[in-house]
């Protein structure tokens, strides 16, 4: 049988157009794709500088469904389902990601960081601490690293806190020593209420030497030394604590007054209060000389007292020391006196509180961290009407 060549010739023509056509549809699909993918992510996009997130992430999703391999929109997905509240989404996004075998570290890296804060601002601290811990050696290990700091402070968890933050300091990443000495207070504290004093005795020993310059060791300390009924000891510690933080001695100015009294160092202890006022008038630190110059006053303040408190007003424009002059006076209207004090002790007390300088936090008394804003230190030791 010959092999007839006109077959070949006739359907060589319809390869090459069928090829063409097929070809054709391929460029126009794969065109349409690339624009359908920008398209959504540009949409994404206006919609979140809009502030329209509930859109912007239906344009994501959009776009990710288009083209499930770009990494960048996965990230941008789950950023948006995280500052939404919708931490489940987000976790499940950045998982997904850290499933792919072909991103690169970088990439790798950063969908573990983004892991760690999805479950950060879920509350999940027990994952949030197995995620952050593997993102050791990487671009976001300082981060990282502060991330589990604030961690174990929530957790109270302070010997994990001064481990950490010893690894910082070690590192250049700062300095610690103070934050550290809270860190050994804090567990004091914990002894303490257990009934360990030795080993208070000894955390407080550390913290002393891990920060000679803080004042909360020193304060500490001779709270456990009042309380072991050493006051001449107490005392000696909060003298040298005035050496060490004069700005400190407003917080402790009515317990070196008790210890004066405790120990009849009374004398020392004005000496110390005097010297502490000339350098920065304090409140505090006036109303314990008053006391000491008024020890056993009938009732109200004596003509000693007041003259302290004239003077401070002289000097400083205080409404509380004002009111507290006023209360050993004579007025001529005598029996309105009451009342007049009364209104003007409601009027003082919001000036008598502490106000945290990172968030503004009020408080009746001094905090070493703040409640709001969980920073340490923010408090400064003077009250809201010496700011």
């Amino acid at each position: 049988m010959e092999f007839d060549l006109t077959w070949i010739l006739l359907g060589l023509p319809a390869a090459f157009v069928l090829g063409w056509l097929a070809s054709r549809f391929d460029l126009r699909q794969m065109r349409r794709e690339n624009k359908s993918a920008p398209k959504a992510y540009f949409k994404g996009l206006n919609f979140l500088l809009n502030e329209q997130q509930d859109k912007a992430i239906d344009a994501f999703i959009e776009a990710v469904q288009n083209d499930p391999d770009t990494a960048e929109l996965h990230f941008a997905l789950g950023n948006l389902f995280r500052r939404r509240g919708e931490y489940n989404r987000a976790v499940r996004v950045h998982e997904h990601l850290l499933s792919r075998a072909d991103i690169s570290k970088e990439e790798r890296d950063r969908a573990q960081h983004a892991l760690a804060l999805d479950f950060l601002k879920a509350g999940l601290l027990d994952r949030a601490e197995d995620a952050l811990a593997k993102l050791d050696d990487t671009a976001f290990e300082n981060e990282a690293r502060l991330s589990r700091l604030a961690i174990y402070e929530r957790a109270h968890d302070w010997p994990q806190a001064a481990a950490i933050a010893r690894q910082m300091q070690q590192q250049g990443q700062g300095e610690y020593n103070v934050r550290i000495a809270h860190y050994l207070c804090e567990q004091a504290l914990q002894q303490q209420a257990n009934g360990q004093l030795d080993a208070t005795r000894e955390l407080l020993d550390q913290a002393l030497a891990t920060a000679p310059e803080a004042p909360r060791p020193h304060i500490e300390l001779a709270r456990l030394q009042q309380k072991q009924g050493q006051p001449s000891a107490a005392l000696d510690t909060l003298v040298v604590l005035a050496q060490a933080s004069p700005a400190s001695v407003a917080l402790v100015a009515q317990l070196m007054t008790e210890l004066g009294r405790a120990t009849q160092r009374q004398a020392e202890v004005r000496q110390l209060l005097e010297a502490n006022y000339l350098q920065a008038p304090s409140l505090d630190v006036l109303q314990c000389l008053v006391s000491l110059d008024e020890e056993a006053p009938a009732g109200g303040t004596g003509p000693q007292g007041r003259e302290r408190y004239v003077q401070h007003l002289q000097h400083e424009p205080s409404l509380v020391a004002a009111s507290r002059w006023l209360e050993g006076e004579k007025l001529e209207h005598q029996q309105y006196h009451a009342a007049v004090q009364r209104a003007l002790d409601n009027a003082t007390k919001p000036l008598t509180r502490y106000r945290c300088a990172a968030c503004g936090f009020e408080a009746r008394q001094h905090f070493w961290q703040c409640p709001g804003c969980q920073t340490w230190d923010s408090y400064p030791p003077r009250r809201v009407e010496e700011l």
